[in-house]
């Protein structure tokens, strides 16, 4: 068992204490599976912290952290057609063939980033898996995935704080493409498929 003065003592140099509390019931989750081979996959909004609490994860567990946005579509896959599926902006079949297929066989994994700014593929990555995996994003419990993971977390955020997160975050532009294109597709993925629901554990992000 870690507890958690070890967590704060491990993450306090790098976040605030109202950053870690909120986590802790995860952390304490996660006590529980010892040194057993488990693959988490962490779901949620866009600027709910899911990237914030693999960064925590990783500091205090030493594993190895996967990220849906390096599965964007390609530019040849972006078609009208596969925007009409519900949760068809990732590429879910490079993911399932790169990543969770060979997780769950034991086998080391190579695999390739999608780089926004190129709108392309970087170099193959050979990635040796740690005991524990993090899966980190929207669309990280897509039903097609859902059967290889251990456990997941929901984080739950607030629109208006989502809101405010995004301003900060980004330039008018692009939150405005948060707000006006990738949320509701986020939302609708939500609803369609009880997301929230299917996960082990749900966490409301307060600040």
């Amino acid at each position: 068992m870690i507890g958690s003065q070890k967590v704060y003592e491990l993450l306090k140099t790098n976040y605030k204490k109202e950053q870690i509390t909120p986590f802790l019931s995860l952390f304490a989750r996660l006590d529980e599976f010892s040194d057993e081979k488990k693959i988490i996959a962490i779901e949620g909004g866009s600027a709910s912290g899911k990237t914030t609490l693999a960064e925590m994860l990783q500091r205090v567990y030493d594993c190895t952290v996967f990220h849906m946005d390096d599965f964007f579509l390609r530019p040849q896959q972006r078609t009208p057609e596969r925007y009409s599926e519900i949760g068809g902006n990732i590429d879910r079949e490079r993911f399932l063939a790169e990543v969770l297929e060979p997780l769950s066989r034991g086998k080391e994994i190579n695999y390739q980033r999608f780089d926004c700014s190129k709108m392309a593929l970087d170099e193959i990555e050979h990635i040796v898996p740690k005991k524990l995996v993090i899966v980190e994003g929207a669309y990280s419990m897509h039903p097609e995935f859902e059967r290889f993971y251990d456990f997941s977390v929901f984080l739950n955020i607030s629109a208006e704080l989502q809101k405010k997160r995004i301003l900060k975050r980004n330039s008018p532009l692009m939150a405005e493409r948060f707000f006006n294109e990738w949320i509701p597709l986020e939302q609708k993925y939500f609803s369609h498929f009880n997301i929230p629901k299917k996960c082990g554990l749900e966490i409301t992000i307060i600040e």
